[in-house]
């Protein structure tokens, strides 16, 4: 899980949750960010206290003294606490949030980058083309942040002007991060005012774009091809209408890589022509 979507999580369950759920929330965050539920107790209670011995900590978790001794040794070792000796006991410290924010996005990027090869350690049988469908505006965010595994290139059909049109910050966002994961991408986009826009920001935004006549080509949906991924996304006129699928099938890739191939060629001899 990215430090960003910690943020925005905690930002949203602070948005309409009472004291109570709100720690609940909290909880569930701290676990999804790989802490046991007994860590994320003693973790939350040690933002509260401060240094103190294992047995405020197990008083504040409402904890058993000896388990919360135990597991607050392991969050030493983990990085999660430091102790330090002090009235001739051991007292316990949580790492700032900022800390473990940071160790979560290691953890996550250390796992993008394992992907290619946990993906081929699937066996045949689990190598049949998986097709996964999400709704609405989250669910076209969480393709894009799928696209945001690919181990190489990323071939693209969009139209520039309208994921911006639903998506303000997409480049700020979106763009940034491919960016700083180091992810190029060729795209074919449509001839127009915000195509032409877009192409003249290739070099800064790791990729190169070209374009087609948008009478002929004005895409509604988007098509990522990627690794043995092609992901697709679709607007629709409103939010309930939005959708994006998923499909991890080699050969449904290769087939999509090449049918952008022979797009890229035309594409190219396009922009070979004397202008008009």
């Amino acid at each position: 899980m990215t430090t960003q979507i910690l943020l925005c999580m905690i930002i949203d369950a602070n948005a309409v949750c009472s004291p109570w759920c709100m720690k609940q929330q909290l909880q569930h965050i701290l676990e999804a960010s790989a802490l046991s539920k007994k860590e994320a107790a003693l973790y939350m209670a040690g933002l509260a206290l401060g240094a103190a011995p294992a047995s405020a900590y197990a008083a504040k978790a409402r904890m058993n003294r000896v388990t919360a001794y135990t597991t607050l040794e392991h969050m030493v070792r983990r990085g999660l606490c430091t102790a330090v000796r002090r009235d001739r006991a051991k007292w316990y410290a949580p790492v700032s949030p900022e800390a473990l924010a940071l160790e979560a996005r290691k953890n996550v990027d250390a796992l993008e980058r394992a992907l290619p090869e946990l993906r081929s350690l699937r066996g045949a049988e689990h190598r049949e083309p998986m097709v996964s469908f999400y709704g609405g505006w989250d669910g076209v965010r969480h393709v894009y942040e799928h696209t945001l595994t690919a181990s190489g290139e990323i071939l693209n059909f969009a139209n520039s002007a309208t994921v911006r049109a639903h998506w303000e910050r997409y480049d700020d966002e979106y763009i940034a991060e491919r960016v700083r994961r180091g992810i190029h991408l060729r795209g074919i986009a449509p001839d127009d005012r915000a195509g032409r826009g877009v192409q003249g920001r290739d070099s800064e935004s790791l990729r190169e774009i070209r374009l087609v006549p948008a009478t002929d080509f004005d895409f509604d949906n988007e098509i990522n091809i990627y690794d043995n991924t092609v992901a697709i996304t679709s607007f629709g006129r409103d939010p309930a209408e939005m959708f994006g699928v998923v499909i991890e099938s080699r050969e449904v890739a290769e087939t999509q890589r090449q049918i952008f191939e022979m797009a890229w060629r035309y594409a190219g001899m396009l922009q070979r022509l004397p202008a008009q």
